[in-house]
């Protein structure tokens, strides 16, 4: 029986979970867990929290970037729910995904659980790595009781995780729907803090690019780069704090999506782009060569290539529809939620299993 206010709260939210099952209609039998992720990357927990299983997301008082909760500008469904921090420890959890090194930390103290000992845990690496590629040791390499969970090929490769356990899952993307007009002749792109993140990003290379098409710059603190002086107040324009479904509505109307990070992991706004039917304009860098198929766009490490490209989808909106319509079909193809969502429930269950007895949640739905 549950004992706690956090405990009961979740409890009579377990019939969400099971609702949850006409999202991905199947005949595999999955187990229903509770789990503790925070909200790091806003993006990619809005696919996971797609699932059956019941996320529960901390909450610190002040809500900081230890306890943000749920997200305000992505529409989560009810089975991602808030507890507060000093709760956890009332909490019966199957699982904890860990995303940043700290967390490990975080888990033990609040929950009173070492997470890969009292409390299965996976590792989920978002990022390529930093200092010294190609010989940068992953924080938990070598250890053995917490698989380390890489969300590109690329990534994978470059990072030294020893003799850590290890495996890839790509990403799965919600599907926005083909909402792709181009009924406007500008490039879109996305760029969190483009000013700080600078080259990282390719944010040098937005000059150039405005010279080939007047620029929409979506995402956080992007009005920055007007102050910088670099691109004309009439080859730019900046978006930022629209919710996800107010991005998709307005970048779908830009004629065509430009992709300048240099060293990202595989930018979750590319592939929404490509769902949206957005042709594509990107920088051959990380897994972007990878996600992007030849006819659906342009791929180069010749920013002057690209640069060419932009210009040509602007001024041929056929030309960027058809582009389009074979940038949709590889994403889902291959970033479709199905197989994301299906991977991450086998590897929960291997690692869940590790708790033993039965899970806290304690039932069984029908996913695929």
């Amino acid at each position: 029986m549950p004992t706690s206010p956090s405990e009961k709260r979740l409890s009579a939210e377990k019939h969400v979970s099971v609702g949850m099952k006409a999202r991905l209609p199947g005949n595999k039998v999955h187990v229903t867990l509770r789990i503790l992720l925070w909200h790091v990357h806003g993006s990619w927990t809005t696919s996971l929290v797609q699932g059956t299983h019941e996320y529960v997301l901390p909450v610190t008082p002040g809500r900081n970037a230890d306890g943000l909760g749920r997200a305000r500008t992505w529409d989560w469904p009810r089975n991602a729910v808030e507890v507060a921090c000093d709760e956890l420890a009332d909490i019966d959890l199957d699982l904890v995904i860990v995303q940043r090194p700290h967390e490990l930390d975080l888990v033990a103290g609040w929950t009173g659980r070492r997470p890969g000992r009292e409390l299965p845990a996976v590792y989920v690496e978002h990022n390529t790595p930093g200092r010294d590629v190609p010989y940068t040791r992953h924080p938990l390499a070598d250890q053995p009781g917490i698989p380390i969970v890489h969300v590109t090929h690329f990534n994978s490769l470059f990072w030294d995780c020893g003799d850590a356990p290890k495996q890839v899952i790509e990403h799965g993307i919600l599907d926005p729907g083909h909402r792709y007009s181009g009924e406007l002749p500008r490039a879109a792109v996305a760029i969190n803090d483009p000013v700080r993140r600078g080259r990282a990003v390719g944010t040098d290379l937005l000059p150039l690019l405005a010279r080939a098409a007047p620029l929409d710059v979506f995402g956080m603190r992007t009005s920055l780069l007007a102050d910088a002086g670099d691109i004309p107040p009439d080859r730019l324009s900046t978006f930022d704090g629209l919710t996800q479904a107010q991005l998709h509505a307005e970048m779908a109307r830009r004629r065509v999506y430009v992709h300048t990070a240099r060293w990202t992991s595989l930018g979750l706004s590319l592939l929404e782009a490509m769902h949206l039917g957005m042709p594509v304009v990107a920088l051959a860098t990380t897994d972007v060569v990878a996600a992007v198929p030849p006819d659906a766009g342009v791929v180069s490490t010749r920013p002057d290539v690209l640069a060419d490209a932009v210009r040509r989808y602007v001024h041929d909106p056929l030309l960027a529809q058809t582009a389009g319509a074979a940038a949709r079909e590889a994403a889902l193809t291959h970033y479709g939620l199905r197989r994301f969502l299906a991977d991450w429930d086998d590897l929960f269950e291997r690692v869940a299993a590790r708790r033993g007895g039965r899970p806290a949640s304690l039932s069984h739905v029908n996913v695929g």
